[in-house]
């Protein structure tokens, strides 16, 4: 007996070490067609032990019992749960699952499973984001999104213009920015590495729970968070050159001089500087290095989890002097204690920007364009060390290019910080409450100074000149808080019923306040700072607040029947008490047909019908204008001395009232073979109302802004949107593809009485844009041209109501008679041109083939229009002495080239006004992005390596335009109008990605 008892113990003794020692599990996680799958995540089930696998799908995980569970997960794969027992190598097959690869879309205020989303949402992720060099995360969005439009301009640290289905508005039709549910300005200070994920919405389903500020559509940004595992440290970096390669071509010094004498001009200068060939655009570009180094901490488990981040990225400008550098900083993390879940968001940002400058209302291409080329660039006789004009007849108003951009500093220096914390606690099953505090903060200190100087020695001569230093700094802040508080109850009824209610309070504070202040010093140029002498200030302040409340319901029956209703009424402090509250509403349905019995057993995975109708509205314009506001700096005459004083700063309306925006969207969503073939076509239609614009007050009114804010007429915007997608893997090779479409057309319906609103001046003399009941915004309005005047009885054949003319004469541009008037007016003006594409695409390529992979990425716009500027002072618009372009030097009409192209020289003023001549075709198609990386075997790394690529890129490569100018993407403030705007550079690139 007692030999049985101690058998028995030694029996259990045997098996509980079995079960209690530790050991390591290793193996390879695949899908179902066989490809490993890297980054899968393999986790014990209830505690923080985790791996991810690596390129090739292996994976190696310790100190594991036999009564350990295994969860093996994989985005659109279905998790699988493995108990280890006594296995020491366990192979996992994940099934590809449609409703995983559907995963969650980010909406506004909370999430929604893709099958059941019933509005116009594009996502983008996280690799499509980081995979270009750029310095603020909206660039990164371009062509990825249809119906996204967004312009980039070349100069570093800039902020791209960005428009969602085009324009509704003849004020703001920028988008709503939200970084992770706080409202901010633009994406200016967010890192592209720390975003997950982006959701571009764009219909009323989606946007009208954002009321007031969801009208031109809205841009979710929802920034990483700690994953599930051992924490993982990554840390990626590149560096490369970029460079500007195209130029306009302009005259030697050679051609200019005989250009001159053609003109009857014979500047007057020293002979050796005739020696002089210099190539201003040559001098103003350059060569500039970009580089980018970013670490980050991931951690989380079923507790909360944690991400820490720290990127610092310098960019050189092409242009000589500018440049951009930043430091961003960023910390999630999450906790949860029973019920309670707390957590917090938070990123700063130190940038520095040196800007690209103008001088006399010219940028500096402009003056690079047009000025002498027999000048040299510096000249360290005279003050300041630069080379100028002497004479008045030889483009004095040409100023040195590379003077106007680095004699002295320019330094904008701007601090960001976005972040917010919250509280969600789960008060019954399906039943949360969540408050949230969010805050967008900056700061800005922009510094000028430049020293004195003189271009030319020359005694008696004019020229460019600063007989002192001049001081100028402007500074300010501005901040937002967003409090809001919500319910959210969710509820599965009978297996089938699912539904979600949702309330939210919402209180919206904004302010700002801003100095400017400038000096001069007479007695150095050592002295950078603000004095007394010749001394200016002001300063400003703004307010802004809104309240807002929503209720939402969403309801789909087993993911077939979907519908959601939301209704939000908002407040803005921007209107008059009567005006103040404004309700803002939406509906959508869908229908997924492939749910439905008889679609079983089809290609079909996904094919939906939906549908939505709603309104936003827009308080986007200026504080305070509902009431009268007074001015000062003005200066009067009282008693016979000079009094300050003020006076009314703008006309008040007191019946101003939001601008509103009915939207209608119509969705089919097609899944084909398990989500292998994708498509989306979208139809919409935009009617805007009440629009918010400022037109002019009778000069009776005495106001000194010189115009009026009211609600006046209305527009439409329409279009089609397509997305396509297709992926496919054949053994060690993989591939996808997707291309996006956008076309958009926006129509004046009305203006209420008002004739046109004219805007955007020109040099030659006129407007450039007009807007009108029946036309799109903002198109060119000009003459239109029909050829040269060859002799004086073609000319005589056209002024028939006017032949003593002699101001046009042959050589000069013949432009239509359009009311056949006989004679050449304003009256004969025609829209020349649209600066809004009819179509905008983007086409991205994957392929992955065995450790390497490759990117290739496509860009574009069709249809559009682009008035140049550039080509006023290219053909010698300015009627006087400056640098031309060799085009219409060669083609010119002169009395020895009777069958010139171009008009004369020194010919009529017409020549030189708003017409079709300076319109050209802005159509481009762009090689955005072209990437090459291999990713090292797993087998040569080290043990605490599970990734180390390496990759090649390149940037902005190949251009295909009929355009003219340097570049056909306009990122300015004006659409459609090139004055000179900074192009976008080419870019080759070295990186390295290392996960640990």
């Amino acid at each position: 007996m007692t030999k049985l008892k101690i058998a028995i113990i030694a029996v259990v003794m045997i098996f509980s070490q079995s079960m209690l020692s530790q050991q390591t599990v290793r193996g390879t996680v695949t899908d179902d067609s066989g490809m490993p799958l890297p980054v899968a995540s393999v986790v014990v089930q209830g505690t923080a032990n985790g791996v991810s696998t690596d390129f090739d799908g292996n994976y190696s995980i310790d100190n594991l019992n036999a009564t350990d569970v295994l969860v093996f997960s994989y985005v659109g794969t279905r998790t699988q749960t493995i108990q280890v027992g006594n296995q020491t190598t366990i192979n996992v097959v994940l099934e590809t699952s449609s409703e995983q690869l559907e995963e969650v879309v980010i909406v506004g205020y909370g999430k929604q499973s893709r099958v059941a989303v019933t509005g116009a949402i594009s996502t983008v992720g996280s690799e499509e984001i980081s995979a270009l060099p750029v310095t603020n995360a909206e660039s990164a969005l371009q062509g990825r999104s249809a119906g996204l439009t967004i312009a980039n301009s070349g100069v570093p640290g800039s902020t791209p213009s960005v428009l969602i289905r085009g324009l509704g508005s003849l004020n703001n039709n920028s988008p709503l920015f939200v970084v992770d549910g706080v409202i901010v300005g633009n994406l200016s200070g967010i890192s592209p590495n720390d975003i997950e994920n982006v959701s571009v919405l764009k219909d009323a389903s989606t946007t009208a729970v954002y009321g007031a500020q969801g009208s031109n559509g809205v841009i979710l940004v929802t920034t990483k968070k700690g994953k599930g595992g051992k924490g993982q440290l990554n840390f990626n970096t590149y560096t490369g050159y970029q460079s500007v390669t195209k130029r306009y071509d302009v005259l030697n010094t050679v051609e200019y001089l005989k250009y001159a004498a053609d003109l009857g001009v014979f500047p007057d200068r020293p002979l050796e500087l005739y020696q002089n060939n210099t190539d201003w655009q040559d001098e103003v570009f350059r060569q500039g290095i970009i580089q980018d180094y970013n670490l980050s901490f991931s951690k989380g488990d079923e507790n909360g989890s944690q991400y820490f981040s720290a990127e610092y990225l310098k960019q050189e400008g092409t242009l000589v002097k500018t440049g951009f550098e930043r430091y961003s900083f960023r910390a999630n993390s999450s906790a949860k204690f029973g019920k309670l879940t707390v957590g917090e968001s938070m990123s700063v940002a130190f940038s520095k920007q040196n800007p690209e400058l103008s001088s006399g209302g010219r940028t500096v291409l402009e003056h690079a364009v047009k000025a002498a080329p027999y000048l040299p660039v510096y000249n360290p006789n005279n003050l300041g060390g630069f080379q100028g004009p002497s004479s008045s007849v030889d483009g004095q108003d040409a100023e040195n290019p590379v003077r106007v951009q680095t004699l002295g500093d320019a330094v904008n220096k701007n601090v960001g910080i976005i972040g917010n914390i919250y509280a969600e606690l789960e008060i019954l099953d399906g039943l949360n409450f969540k408050s949230q505090v969010g805050l967008d903060y900056y700061t800005y200190d922009n510094k000028r100074f430049v020293p004195s100087f003189s271009d030319d020695s020359v005694t008696g001569s004019i020229t460019h000149a600063q007989d002192y230093a001049s001081i100028s700094r402007s500074k300010g802040y501005g901040q937002t808080i967003i409090f809001n508080n919500s319910l959210r109850y969710n509820r599965t009824i009978a297996d089938h019923h699912n539904i979600e209610l949702l309330a939210l309070v919402e209180k919206y504070e904004g302010k700002s306040s801003n100095v400017g202040m400038g000096s001069r010093n007479a007695v150095t140029d050592e002295v950078d700072q603000l004095s007394n002498e010749d001394s200016s200030l002001g300063s400003s302040s703004y307010e802004t607040n809104k309240l807002g409340y929503l209720g939402r319901v969403n309801y789909n029956y087993d993911n077939k029947y979907i519908a959601s209703a939301s209704i939000r009424r908002d407040a803005s402090s921007r209107f008059g008490a009567n005006s103040r509250w404004a309700n803002f509403y939406s509906g959508s349905l869908g229908w997924n047909i492939a749910k439905e019995n008889f679609m079983k057993n089809t290609a079909f995975s996904t094919l939906k019908l939906r549908s939505s109708y709603g309104t936003t509205g827009s308080d986007g314009i200026g504080d305070y204008l509902y009431a009268p506001t007074l001015t000062g700096g003005f200066e009067y005459p009282i008693n016979g001395e000079v009094a300050f004083g003020v006076t009314a700063n703008g006309g008040a309306n007191e019946d101003l009232q939001w601008e509103s925006k009915e939207i209608m969207n119509v969705g089919l969503d097609v899944g084909l073979f398990q989500e292998k073939v994708t498509a989306s076509l979208e139809y919409y239609k935009n009617t805007s109302k009440d629009l918010l614009i400022y037109i002019p007050p009778p000069a009776s009114n005495g106001i000194n802004s010189g115009s009026l804010p009211v609600n006046l007429g209305s527009s439409e915007t329409k279009g089609f949107e397509l997305s396509l997608g297709y992926r496919d893997s054949e053994g060690d090779f993989t591939w996808s593809a997707n291309l996006n479409l956008g076309t958009t057309e926006n129509k004046v319906l009305n203006l209420a009485g008002v004739d046109g609103v004219v805007g955007s001046t020109f040099k030659g003399g006129g407007n450039i844009t007009r807007t009108v009941v029946g036309e799109s915004f903002f198109h060119f309005y000009g003459l239109v041209s029909d050829g040269i005047y060859q002799n004086q009885a073609e000319v005589d054949a056209v002024f028939t109501a006017n032949p003593s003319q002699t101001t046009v004469q042959p050589g000069d541009i013949r432009f239509k008679d359009l009311n056949n008037d006989g004679d050449i007016t304003s009256e004969d003006r025609d829209i020349i041109g649209n600066p809004f594409p009819d179509l905008t695409y983007g086409f991205n390529f994957d392929a992955n083939y065995k450790n390497f992979d490759f990117n290739l990425f496509v860009t574009g716009v069709s249809g559009n229009e682009i008035f140049n500027t550039n080509t006023y002072d290219l053909v010698g618009g300015a009627n006087r002495l400056f640098n031309i372009s060799q085009d219409y030097n060669n083609n010119r009409w002169s009395l020895s080239n009777p069958s010139g192209t171009e008009p004369r020289a020194l010919g009529a003023p017409q020549n030189n006004g708003v017409s079709d001549r300076f319109v050209e075709d802005g159509s481009y198609a762009r090689l955005k992005n072209v990437t090459l990386g291999y990713t090292l075997s797993s087998n040569f790394l080290e043990e605490y390596i599970s990734k180390f690529r390496i990759y090649i890129s390149g940037q902005n490569l190949v251009t295909i335009t009929d355009y003219s100018g340097l570049d056909p993407e306009l990122g300015g403030n004006e659409f459609g109008i090139d004055r000179g705007l900074y192009p976008q550079p080419k870019s080759f690139l070295l990186g390295l990605q290392v996960t640990f």
